[in-house]
């Protein structure tokens, strides 16, 4: 997943710090036979974003990215060296805080092939002086920042990695509040060389570590984090009224349902590899269609669509996941397709991830059709350690979620006396001239629609026809439930009345009409089963009739229940009258006794 040595410039900082702080300090040095050396220094917090160390009056400022708080953010501070400026600040002269001697000299040993216990503070300050390749003289001058994948910046990770092995602990900013520009002051310094490492996430989601910098304060440093971290948002393709993709969709049971997941590429500077995965989890009305996964990276000037063996396609992954998508390596791509690498050997990022598949609204959506819907979540999982050791060191986004909807139709067939009548068949179309049917199959509870999509067309259009596609027919109480339904505007064709009865020779027109949050971008996962996503359901029904001579319309206003996403329609058949008839009931009483005097008077003759 991430290799054993993760070099990457994602997380940690290294700016400013400082030893005495407002809870005091203990220190315990360690000699030269010593394995480790334990230092308790001040644990502080950020009221109005300043940390006070109560030391000197130097102080550093953090500026965090944007969009990516500060709070929540922990930094290990350590004072490397004490600093002391010229009268007239054309020199600095650096001298070694007692408490990093042995971290430096162990570290600084194994460069020059020395024991450590003989290698001196002029030794130590200027072998990492060599590590400088933008040397500038004076305590006030401009000094170029070391590349990521400088040596120094190797040489800080392995320094701070033998300060924890030692168990040295330096001073300890929590961050509680930034200022106004998601900045923090550690103030209270004394003028000194500081490292300043980055060392836990916010909320355990949605942060990256940095790598290791290192600055002077002296008086005052300002560092921009190196930290930084992808974000993830989920969309849900809506093809009615042109709302196109957002949080909130409704469609027709086996209708296809798009889903794409827009990402970023965060800075990877300093990273060797870096692991990119996405977690989706669906709810059972939902099929996820493998074979529809897709992934372009969008840059500035050019976009690449991912091979398909540049990913793999996980489903059932666990912890509840109905698939996950990873990119084991988005570095090695991003680095060869968008190859803009400046003399330090650093990348431009910042380019757009998007991917995009295709799920099935199922039959088990027939179950609970209106609230509370249908939801899916994602997660985006990162690389977040650019420079720790050991595999598997990851973050995650928090779940971002999108929900759809599907209604149905609850239909009783009577007449005009309310008797409920078995035996009317209907079909069902979307299109007012009866040309392309929307197939239905039969289930316990009424009929499940069956949208084309499943055919092989496209949701109204196309594809074939089923073999378990039936006509619907009212049961002996009359009923019949239509389960499954999109949005629109649908016509309900009686082909055949029960017997006795005139079939309607117009199709009913139904009009389902949700009616959702203007916030469409917003979803909120658990909002799906209020009023605050799915807020009402209303559906209109236009019967044409023809009786006794005159043509009637009637426009119906259909009785619904947006929790079971329902509307009653009520299909009336009047009863029929007898035909007029000539003559008396007299006369066809004498008619027949004439008839049977006859014959006995023939059969007497006889």
């Amino acid at each position: 997943m991430i290799s054993k040595r993760t070099k990457k410039l994602f997380g940690t900082l290294a700016l400013a710090g400082i030893i005495i702080g407002q809870m005091g300090s203990l220190n315990v040095f360690a000699d030269e036979n010593t394995e480790s050396a334990i230092q308790v220094m001040a644990e502080v917090g950020t009221p109005g974003g300043t940390a006070n160390l109560g030391g000197g009056s130097a102080q550093i400022t953090i500026n965090g990215n944007m969009n990516q708080t500060l709070v929540g953010k922990k930094f290990n501070v350590y004072k490397l060296f004490n600093a002391e400026n010229s009268a007239k600040l054309e020199s600095i002269n650096y001298t070694l805080n007692p408490t990093y001697k042995t971290p430096l000299q162990n570290i600084v040993g194994k460069k020059l092939n020395k024991a450590a216990s003989t290698v001196t503070e002029y030794e130590i300050i200027d072998y990492i002086n060599s590590l400088n390749t933008n040397k500038v003289e004076g305590a006030q001058a401009d000094q170029t920042l070391e590349g990521r994948y400088s040596a120094f910046r190797y040489f800080v990770e392995e320094l701070r990695d033998e300060i924890k092995r030692l168990n040295i602990q330096g001073d300890v900013v929590n961050v509680s509040q930034t200022k106004a520009d998601n900045s923090i002051v550690i103030a209270g310094l004394d003028y000194g060389y500081y490292v300043v490492d980055e060392v836990t996430a916010v909320d355990g989601t949605h942060s990256a570590s940095s790598l290791c910098m290192v600055n002077t304060a002296n008086p005052n440093a300002e560092v921009q984090i190196k930290s930084d971290y992808p974000t993830v948002i989920k969309k849900i393709q809506e093809d009615d009224n042109n709302t196109g993709w957002n949080d909130i969709g409704d469609y027709e049971i086996g209708q296809t349902v798009p889903y794409k997941f827009e990402s970023n590429v965060p800075n990877m500077n300093g990273y060797d590899t870096y692991y990119y995965a996405w977690h989706d989890r669906m709810d059972e009305a939902l099929t996820f269609k493998k074979d529809t996964v897709s992934i372009v990276i969008e840059g500035k000037n050019k976009s690449y669509t991912l091979n398909k063996s540049e990913f793999n396609v996980v489903e059932n992954p666990g912890n509840g996941e109905t698939f996950k998508v990873e990119i084991t390596d988005l570095k090695a791509i991003v680095d060869r397709e968008f190859n803009n690498k400046n003399a330090l050997g650093e990348n431009e990022y910042g380019q757009n991830v998007i991917l995009r598949y295709d799920a099935t609204l199922n039959d088990k959506a027939a179950n609970d059709t209106g609230r509370p819907g249908f939801e899916n979540d994602v997660k985006l999982e990162f690389s977040n350690n650019p420079d720790g050791d050991g595999q598997g060191q990851t973050g995650e986004t928090p779940w971002d979620t999108v929900v759809c909807f599907t209604f149905k139709i609850e239909g009783l067939k009577v007449n005009d006396h309310n008797l409920n009548l078995e035996g009317a068949k209907f079909r069902l179309y979307s299109d007012k001239d009866l040309k392309n049917e929307v197939y239905v199959k039969k289930s316990a509870d009424g009929y499940i629609v069956i949208n084309r999509d499943s055919l092989g067309g496209t949701d109204h259009t196309g594809g074939t026809t089923p073999q378990d596609a039936v006509e619907m027919v009212s049961n002996a109480d009359g009923v019949f439930n239509i389960i499954g339904l999109d949005q629109g505007t649908y016509y309900l064709k009686e082909t055949d009345a029960p017997d006795g009865y005139r079939p309607l020779l117009d199709p009913i027109e139904i009009n389902v009409v949700p009616t959702y949050t203007t916030d469409r971008d917003n979803y909120i996962k658990g909002d799906g089963a209020t009023n605050k996503t799915l807020q009402t359901l209303a559906a209109t029904a236009k019967i044409k009739s023809f009786y006794s001579g005159i043509f009637n319309t009637e426009d119906l206003n259909l009785t619904t229940d947006v929790n079971e996403g329902s509307m009653n329609l009520t299909v009336v058949n009047k009863v029929g009258t007898k035909l007029p008839i000539t003559g008396s009931a007299m006369t066809l009483l004498m008619m027949s006794l004439g008839t049977g005097t006859m014959i006995y008077s023939i059969r007497r003759k006889k």
